[in-house]
């Protein structure tokens, strides 16, 4: 049995939205019934809920919330993020699995996408909780042609396409603490984490790693204070489908225009517009020594603008330091 062949008599289930028999779906998809109620009998495991009537066929009740291919794929609009996926009930990092396939050649786009994460890693080390069915935990694949030192400016690309996508979904304002954490009431919702492999002056590949808290309930006590989810701010549910597609459209479109033009100009003062950042007084903590000064603007490439207690100008590098608000985690 082919995936495709699975995911066609799963669309033909949810466009009829009625009872279709099992000779209907052999005769249009040229296989036997056997083959048929092998497949339904494989959905059903897979969590669709299929009632099967004599004489009426099978009726399409629920599907799983899970971020499959056959769930995500039908209405996702881009034009290269997404369209292979990889789909994981458990595993230990997407990050590190979607370098082993970018190292094997894996092609651009190809996104890793699992329910669960042992290892879940967040930037400078940390870990990233990850827990099973309620948020999205994915990776991508990018073989952009830029200098590696371009690098950050593909995390604040990303950063910008999660504030947008919660937005523009729910009724919720995101915001960004540079240069990749999106807060909700100056909580973390979203961690953002970009690795790549490149030669001099050569990317190989970049894994865009992205954390989102969308239904998360509870939170390790050593994170309770400062994460957050979309359902503990918006009091409700949100389909993590819905989300999963909207995501990959605005990070493809501010890709796209990013590497169209090997520039953020056009993209840097709507990022400013979300960065609760700037305007703060903020600590830089650099190979744990502690300095405090004010954000007062970013570079063309994206480095904060700091100015220090002692009025010296610093461009900070998102890769090296830690930045703290005085007061709080912003």
């Amino acid at each position: 049995m082919s995936l495709n062949t699975k995911s066609k008599v799963l669309e033909f289930l949810k466009e009829k939205q009625d009872y279709v028999s099992g000779e209907e779906i052999s005769n249009l998809l040229g296989v036997s019934r056997t083959a048929v109620w092998k497949i339904i009998s494989r959905l059903k495991e897979e969590g669709y809920v299929i009632e099967a009537v004599t004489n009426k066929g099978y009726f399409l009740k629920e599907s799983p919330d899970l971020l499959t291919d056959e769930e995500i794929s039908p209405a996702l609009e881009t034009k290269c993020l997404g369209k292979k996926i990889y789909h994981h009930k458990e595993i230990g990092s997407t990050n590190k699995e979607a370098k082993k396939l970018a190292i094997n050649g894996e092609e651009e786009g190809t996104l890793v996408i699992s329910e669960k994460q042992t290892e879940g890693k967040g930037r400078l080390g940390r870990t990233w909780s990850s827990p099973f069915g309620v948020g999205i935990w994915m990776s991508l694949i990018l073989r952009p042609e830029i200098s590696p030192v371009e690098i950050s400016k593909i995390t604040l690309i990303a950063a910008l396409a999660v504030c947008k996508t919660i937005n523009k979904t729910t009724d919720l304002k995101a915001e960004i603490k540079w240069p990749n954490d999106i807060l909700i009431n100056k909580k973390k919702v979203c961690g953002i984490l970009t690795e790549m492999s490149a030669e001099i002056d050569k990317i190989n590949y970049i894994i865009l790693g992205i954390g989102l808290n969308v239904n998360t309930e509870e939170f390790p006590k050593e994170i309770e204070d400062r994460a957050t989810s979309l359902k503990i701010e918006g009091k409700k549910s949100y389909d993590r489908k819905e989300l999963t597609r909207a995501l990959l459209l605005e990070i493809e479109n501010y890709y796209t225009i990013f590497t169209k033009k090997n520039s953020i100009d056009k993209l840097l003062e709507e990022y400013k517009s979300y960065c609760l950042t700037l305007n703060k007084d903020v600590k830089i903590i650099r190979n744990g020594v502690e300095s405090i000064g004010r954000a007062v603007d970013l570079t063309k490439n994206g480095e904060l603008i700091v100015k220090k207690q002692d009025g010296e100008i610093i461009n900070v590098f998102s890769g090296e330091v830690s930045v703290r608000g005085i007061d709080a985690y912003i």
